[in-house]
């Protein structure tokens, strides 16, 4: 099966946090390490009683992974259901073409499966809300949710995003 095959190729995510420039590196890392979930988003988490196995396509550099690639970092540190393996962009376009965004291939982009590697769902970049924010060519109001969400504001809405599309 290809999805398997792919997901086996890859990283985890500690090993993810080893790779590409100290600074990035740090960021990811305090990133990581700041996560405070809401109770109830810690619960979701928890309840996930089924294998889900999170192949991600993400590069250490890029400002979108720094920020989501940890939060289901801090998900799968909260849950051993939970399982990923992170691969490059350049050596997967073929595999993650079907996932493009206006002509491109986005990352971070995750694809869940399940225990037997069919595919659950995807999420692409960023969450919906800030995406949605683009969709209202409003510059003022873009620059400052982008502000926001580089500030990890939306670190929560991301994680709903995520426990929605796997059923959780």
């Amino acid at each position: 099966m290809e999805n398997k095959k792919l997901f086996n190729k890859g990283i985890s995510f500690r090993e993810f946090l080893e790779e590409g420039k100290e600074e990035h590196r740090e960021k990811t890392l305090n990133i990581f390490k700041n996560i405070n979930f809401e109770n109830s988003l810690i619960e979701r988490i928890k309840s996930i009683n089924k294998k889900v196995n999170v192949l991600m396509v993400a590069e250490i550099w890029c400002p979108d992974c720094m920020i989501n690639v940890p939060i289901v970092g801090k998900m799968e540190e909260l849950n051993n259901y939970i399982n990923i393996s992170i691969v490059d962009i350049e050596n997967n376009r073929e595999f993650f073409s079907k996932y493009q965004e206006e002509g491109n291939i986005k990352i971070p982009t995750f694809v869940f499966f399940d225990e037997d590697f069919n595919e659950i769902g995807h999420f692409i970049e960023r969450p919906s809300l800030v995406k949605e924010v683009y969709g209202k060519n409003n510059q003022a109001e873009v620059i400052l949710t982008m502000k926001k969400y580089r500030n990890c504001e939306f670190i929560e809405e991301t994680l709903k995003e995520i426990l929605n599309i796997i059923g959780y």
